[in-house]
Formats: structure tokens, C-alpha cells, sequence
């Protein structure tokens, strides 16, 4: 574990070196709807990131979380307060190619190979693609002999690993996952965990991971922020101390269960 100490107790952030990658200040989101109603959809958020840090955010259905994580990767902007990453503002980051996205829908083109897919960010940016670096991010999440095979050809855990491999091709200041798993199957989820840990730990980007599994969210993180319904706010901050690599038999020990009771307590209570 890396050594961080706290900057703001309520934000539940945390700092390596002095100051945080990533940091929401009193950060809500407003959306407008037709006839003049609007949706409030989360309210004076406020957390650090640390640097190497992996944080995942947890929460009822339609609280925010991937709000939250769209106004990290620029794809919105908060109706109040600040979202700053490095010290700059999300498009700008997002502008020099510097924030690595993957989403549960991998988003792959269908017409282009695994090893195209994971090159499409150099031709994004105007570069000519790191044929060194892209055959490292094949074998780094374990797609080697698969180069060639297009989208439909893979399993959905396969595309979910070539889409890791393209958010991280840049090799991104930060990378950003939006229920990633959501849709595979359970024991193929529970393979892409294990999966996903060794990948991050090789390069140990800062990360948010936004999940529905506690378990998921337990297994992966740093540091898990629970959120409340909507409008989302942070209800509460669960460090999480288990050394890594961490290993099937965690989820399965006294210690871990009784962590992921008092997240699955809290999320219930956040929906009386």
C-alpha cells in the first residue's frame, strides 16, 4: 500500500506528495429536462484521488456515480463547484489525449481487429501507433494470438479486456471505469476481477472504478465511497487495508464479509 495521509476528513480524500490527482470540490450536476423541469443528480460532492490510488464508487441505481465519473473525464460540467485533475480542468486533459475511459459497453469498432481497436487512440491524437506499445498492452491483459480477431469474434470478457487495453494505451495520467463487468456473466466477472488487479497493479494508474457489487468494489479498491440516493452525496468513506495481490480466498475470509456487510448496511440505509 502506498503511504497517503489524509487532506479533508469530510471529503474522505486522501494525498500522495503534497497534493491529489484528482480533487471535487462542493461539486453538484443539474441536468434540464423538457418543459423547463430540471434533475438535480448529485449534490455538493466533494473527495480527493490520490496518485497510484484506485478508489471505486458505490451507490443506488440513478445516484450519480456515473455522473461523477463523466464530469472526471470531461464528458459533462458541474453545475457548481470544481473538478480539477493534475491541476488542470478535465478538457484539457481529455484534449491532450490524457484520461484513459472504458465503459460497460466496450464501445469497440466492429470493423477493426483487437490490435486496430487498441491503436485507435494514436490515430485519435494525430500519433503514429507504438506497434512496441500495443503489442505490451495485448500481452499485458491477455489477449496474445488474439491480434487479428475482430470484436464479434471475442467473448464479451475478451472485449472487455481489449477495451482496457485501449484506455490505457496513451498511458493515461488517469483511468476512468464505468461498471466495466456489468454485463458478463458472474463467474466471468469474478475472472475479470482478478484480471483487472493485475493489470492495474503493472502500471498502477490512478483509477475510479464505478460498480454496483459491493464485492466488486471491496475486492478492487483502495478506498470505496459510498453514495447516497439522488441528488448523490457522500454518505461514506471505507478504506480498505487487505494487502495485494489479493486472492480469491479474501472474499471468502471473516474480515472481508464484514466489510462488505457494513457497505451493503450503508447502501440499504440510503434507500429508506
Amino acid at each position: 500500500m502506498t503511504d497517503r495521509s489524509f487532506v479533508d476528513d469530510d471529503a474522505g480524500g486522501e494525498i500522495a506528495d503534497g497534493s491529489p490527482v484528482i480533487s471535487l470540490r462542493d461539486v453538484s450536476k443539474e441536468f434540464k429536462l423538457r418543459r423547463g423541469e430540471s434533475l438535480l443528480a448529485v449534490s455538493d460532492v466533494s473527495f480527493d484521488v490520490a496518485a497510484g490510488e484506485f478508489v471505486a464508487l458505490i451507490g443506488p441505481s440513478g445516484c450519480g456515480k456515473s455522473t461523477l465519473l463523466r464530469l472526471v473525464g470531461s464528458l459533462e460540467t458541474p453545475s457548481l463547484g470544481t473538478v480539477v485533475v493534475n491541476g488542470r480542468q478535465p478538457a484539457e486533459l481529455a484534449a491532450a489525449h490524457r484520461l484513459g475511459v472504458a465503459f460497460q459497453d466496450h464501445a469497440l469498432l466492429p470493423w477493426l481487429s483487437s490490435w486496430d481497436n487498441i491503436a485507435l487512440p494514436f490515430h485519435v491524437a494525430g500519433m503514429k501507433p507504438d506497434r512496441e506499445r500495443i503489442s505490451d498492452l495485448i500481452s499485458l491483459v491477455g489477449m496474445a494470438g488474439f491480434e487479428k480477431a475482430r470484436p464479434k469474434q471475442l467473448s464479451g470478457g475478451m472485449r472487455q479486456r481489449v477495451a482496457i487495453a485501449r484506455a490505457l494505451a496513451l498511458n493515461p495520467e488517469v483511468l476512468l471505469l464505468d461498471e466495466p463487468f456489468g454485463a458478463l456473466d458472474a463467474v466471468t466477472r469474478r475472472q475479470m476481477n482478478m484480471e483487472l488487479q493485475r493489470i492495474w497493479s503493472a502500471q498502477q494508474h490512478t483509477t475510479i472504478l464505478v460498480t454496483h457489487s459491493v464485492d466488486e468494489a471491496l475486492f478492487l479498491a483502495d478506498r470505496v465511497i459510498v453514495l447516497t440516493e439522488r441528488p448523490g452525496q457522500v454518505k461514506l468513506v471505507q478504506e480498505v487495508e487487505f494487502e495485494r495481490p489479493r486472492t480469491r480466498e479474501l472474499a471468502t475470509t471473516p474480515e472481508f464479509h464484514a466489510i462488505a456487510d457494513e457497505l451493503t448496511l450503508a447502501l440499504d440505509s440510503t434507500e429508506t
